[in-house]
């Protein structure tokens, strides 16, 4: 509702997430936008943060479609940067933070980033250095050789090294470019410019980015924090990464929305989980099923005291029955709801009502959100009724705009009519609510992370005892799902299953590294030589 009572979309009220950040720290002057550790700012101090960022973007020399990156843990600093840097009219790049170094400087040099803010050490790892020595050669004379379009890294600490800028020195370099210059910047992005671009991998194993403008991202986000039922002085923890759109703008946009405080939290670990509900009185908590499921089995859990929860938001996966049961009976939280959705449809397609019956909400990902169209598709792209699995296509605003740059791509996803072909598989019920039963991509989902079979097959590739390979998903009881490596040795090798899993850790990010190997003599394949995978999971 506006001023005047009057429904008005969020992508017309606000513009841009521009105007999203003025209209919340003007609206929501005192009330408390972050708590960060010991930092707490309100929706003011908000503003004024971001607005600095954006004037030392433009100072930086940051123009308008510029992409930047952001490769860092959930944090203020996260919050700060990526808002200042789309305020400055620049498309932001998330990356995701369990990359190494190679993936990082993949996205970096796909997206052809100009500038990147980092983080210093997280979990043990220099980021700094791992993106070093991934990207120390090659024809660029700025920070990053190998990377050639990246002029500036902006490190979020205290400290950084020669040819690097911290945070505050970063920060500095924009305290004489006028509040009015930073203003005109914002103004002057349209909402049908992009706001950000998310890499996600396909079935070729090459990250992909998919373009969102300012308007699809403000739509979607209003009609998410609608259906959810976020509200105004809500405090919400924010454990889904900043990097992922559920964190993002289900997390960091939906907040700006309703004046929601959030709390982000860097990783996830139950016992901070439960510290934080307790102490932040947290009264909303997004996440994937395995968060909801290590809160209730938690041994301490009784020991803290999480009577706030009201609002849990969930999917990604498989959700059981009896979770949704326990949420709602043994922690008293009113509103549990499931939701699909995937980057190239801005994150959200369908999702649960406030009211659906707990076997609704644990056995569908509920109805398409407003303004959008599910149609169930045969394999000639034919409709099928109610009841009948077939792949799942989706239309409507929330659609990318396409692969960044990859015309090719982009036409293989988006088809006639404007449909997005998913490669999902599902069927949707009499009431319209989907049902998620495979997926044509192969993906699995590993403790909430969506894991591409072909691209851990193309690094696994890599190993020089490796002749061939194939990863499947496989149940895991606190994940969800794990990979599972098929793999066939070159003669002569005593490879073994632990050297292969050690191999990976060193060369992918631990989502995607197999927790299990089992060595075959060959892979099963079909007459055109493709691989059998249905017979490896039935293994």
């Amino acid at each position: 509702m506006d001023e005047d009572g009057e429904d008005v979309r969020g992508d017309l009220r606000w513009g841009t997430v521009a105007g999203l950040v003025r209209s919340a720290a003007q609206r929501y002057a005192g009330r408390e936008a972050v708590v960060d550790g010991r930092v707490r700012i309100d929706y003011a101090q908000l503003g004024e943060r971001v607005e600095r960022a954006a004037a030392a973007c433009l100072a930086a020399g940051v123009e308008p479609g510029d992409r930047v990156a952001v490769w860092a843990p959930n944090s203020l600093e996260w919050i700060v940067s990526a808002l200042g840097a789309v305020s400055a009219g620049a498309v932001l790049v998330p990356l995701n933070t369990r990359f190494k170094g190679a993936e990082a400087a993949y996205v970096l040099g796909r997206s052809r980033a100009r500038l990147l803010f980092v983080t210093g050490t997280f979990l043990g790892t220099s980021y700094v250095a791992s993106l070093r020595r991934a990207a120390s050669e090659g024809p660029g004379s700025g920070p990053l050789p190998g990377l050639p379009h990246l002029e500036q890294v902006v490190v979020l600490a205290d400290d950084a090294p020669e040819s690097f800028r911290t945070w505050k020195e970063f920060l500095a370099g924009g305290d004489g470019v006028p509040a009015g210059a930073v203003r005109e910047r914002a103004d002057s992005v349209r909402p049908d410019s992009p706001s950000d671009i998310v890499f996600t991998s396909g079935t070729t194993g090459s990250p992909k980015g998919a373009v969102i403008t300012h308007a699809q991202t403000l739509r979607c986000y209003d009609v998410w924090s609608e259906l959810a039922g976020l509200r105004e002085g809500d405090r919400y923890l924010i454990v889904n990464p900043f990097f992922h759109t559920f964190g993002y703008k289900a997390g960091i946009i939906a907040c700006l929305m309703r004046g929601a405080t959030m709390v982000p939290q860097p990783v996830f670990d139950v016992d901070t989980v439960l510290a934080n509900i307790a102490a932040e009185r947290i009264s909303v908590l997004p996440g994937p099923p395995t968060l909801h499921q290590s809160l209730l089995d938690h041994p301490q859990r009784r020991h803290h005291d999480l009577s706030a929860l009201r609002l849990v938001v969930t999917g990604a996966a498989v959700v059981p029955l009896r979770l949704v049961e326990r949420l709602r009976g043994e922690l008293g939280i009113a509103t549990v709801l499931t939701a699909y959705g995937l980057s190239e449809a801005s994150g959200i397609v369908t999702m649960c009502r406030r009211g659906d019956p707990a076997e609704v909400v644990s056995a569908t990902s509920g109805r398409a959100i407003p303004g959008t169209e599910i149609a169930i598709l045969d394999p000639d792209g034919r409709p099928l009724p109610a009841g009948r699995a077939g792949e799942i296509a989706v239309r409507g605003y929330h659609v990318m705009q396409g692969y960044f740059e990859d015309p090719e791509e982009t036409a293989g996803a988006i088809r006639a009519g404007g449909w997005l072909h998913t490669g999902d598989v599902g069927f949707t019920d009499e009431n319209g609510n989907l049902r998620i039963t495979d997926r044509i991509k192969d993906m699995f989902i590993v403790g909430g992370f969506n894991a591409y079979p072909a691209e851990i097959e193309q690094l696994l590739g890599l190993h020089p005892d490796i002749a061939d390979v194939a990863v499947v998903g496989i149940p895991d009881p606190r994940l969800g799902e794990v990979g599972k490596a098929y793999a066939v040795r070159r003669p002569g090798s005593t490879l073994t299953a632990d050297d292969l899993i050690a191999w990976s850790r060193r060369e992918m990010a631990n989502y995607k590294v197999p927790r299990a190997v089992e060595f075959v003599t060959e892979l099963p394949r079909n007459a055109s030589g493709k691989i059998l995978k249905r017979t490896l999971r039935a293994r």
